[in-house]
């Protein structure tokens, strides 16, 4: 598995709760999706997803790398500001769970919103891809049938407005390490 630098991971300071020990692996992991969360993605990050993992938070569930990827670059297209005000994770398990407090200020418009969510990280068998992250919006995703159709269109629609760099030089050219 790459390791933090490799991947040029930004967020290499984990805060843990007490008692909540991180493996090296679970530490790239980690990190990884916390950079994700900033609005800083790139292809190499993402090769730590497994090809059908699954994104699911209030607004989406991106199933497969079709749909996953462009939810992340898309941070970068909607968000003129990312700022994490805390994080820790809670669990080392799997999922590996985290707390964490993020602002946003919306392009153009200048909208200010504060998210709390608990961040569930689940990893296939040998803890070393990421096969379903959970964005839970003050502890929680919809349950109701409209919410999730909605949730769906959205990981479908995405995508279209969304592009994806192809390469790495496309990703150094929207400013991805």
């Amino acid at each position: 598995m790459s390791s933090m630098s490799d991947l040029k991971i930004e967020n290499t300071n984990i805060k843990t709760a007490s008692g909540v020990d991180l493996s090296s692996q679970q530490k790239t992991i980690v990190g990884s999706v916390l950079d994700l969360f900033a609005g800083r993605p790139s292809l190499e990050k993402l090769q730590l997803w497994e090809d059908e993992a699954v994104f699911e938070d209030p607004i989406t569930v991106a199933r497969g790398r079709k749909q996953f990827e462009p939810q992340w670059y898309g941070l970068q297209t909607a968000f003129s500001e990312i700022e994490r005000l805390h994080h820790e994770v809670t669990s080392s398990g799997n999922p590996i769970t985290m707390n964490l407090k993020t602002r946003y200020v919306v392009k153009g418009i200048g909208k200010e919103q504060t998210i709390e969510s608990v961040i569930n990280i689940f990893t296939n068998a040998d803890g070393s891809r990421i096969s379903k992250v959970q964005d839970k919006w003050d502890g929680e995703l919809p349950d109701s049938g409209f919410k999730n159709a909605l949730r769906k269109l959205n990981a479908v629609t995405v995508p279209n407005l969304v592009g994806v760099p192809k390469n790495k030089e496309e990703d150094a050219k929207k400013g991805n390490p």
